[in-house]
């Protein structure tokens, strides 16, 4: 029987990669703004972002029955590429600036939501059909229930520690509207409007 790779490296590594372009692309924009003298471009893009971030929330206002319309799973793909692109443009409005803190911790909350949203797409769905599909093959290799046990041990931890993505997702997601909101409000109310 061939073994199967282990879970951290076919799943956990994958998604963390993802997380990592994200944030690269955001990095190679805002580089590119800067050498294009461009940087006052991004001082802008937070307003498309934000109305991305919040035109994905369709589809959690299907999933909890606030809004009949929509196909839950057009929806859920809807919600995943405009969050991701808006996270794009919030994070190069973001850019290397060090001197808005409120910002900043509105920027760390939508890092930690999106990581969070992340990890419900790319790996709760996926380990669990590889840890079904590992478990079915060592049981027609005709492994005792003991054996399987511990040799998908560390799969079922891992499993059981992504399950809880919705613990994060859910109250970061209102800390992270809260903190923009604020942010956007001390920006019309600071401005240099001229």
């Amino acid at each position: 029987m061939a073994t199967l790779p282990s879970l951290w490296g076919r799943q956990v590594l994958p998604f963390y990669g993802a997380l990592l372009a994200l944030v690269g692309l955001a990095l190679l924009m805002d580089v590119v703004l800067h050498l294009a003298d461009a940087v006052w471009i991004g001082r802008y893009l937070g307003i498309p972002g934000t109305l991305l971030i919040l035109a994905s929330a369709r589809y959690s206002l299907r999933k909890r029955k606030i809004i009949a319309s929509g196909k839950p799973g057009k929806l859920l793909i809807e919600h995943e590429r405009l969050t991701w692109l808006g996270s794009l443009l919030v994070l190069v409005h973001a850019g290397i600036h060090f001197n808005a803190w409120l910002g900043w911790l509105a920027l760390g909350a939508m890092c930690i939501n999106v990581a969070s949203g992340l990890t419900g797409k790319y790996l709760l769905g996926r380990v669990q059909k590889r840890n079904a599909a590992k478990r079915k093959a060592l049981t027609e290799a005709g492994m005792a229930d003991d054996e399987i046990a511990e040799r998908v041990h560390f799969d079922t931890l891992t499993f059981n520690a992504i399950k809880q993505w919705r613990v994060v997702h859910v109250p970061i997601t209102l800390a992270f509207g809260v903190l923009a909101l604020a942010h956007i409000i001390s920006i019309f109310l600071f401005w240099g409007w001229k």
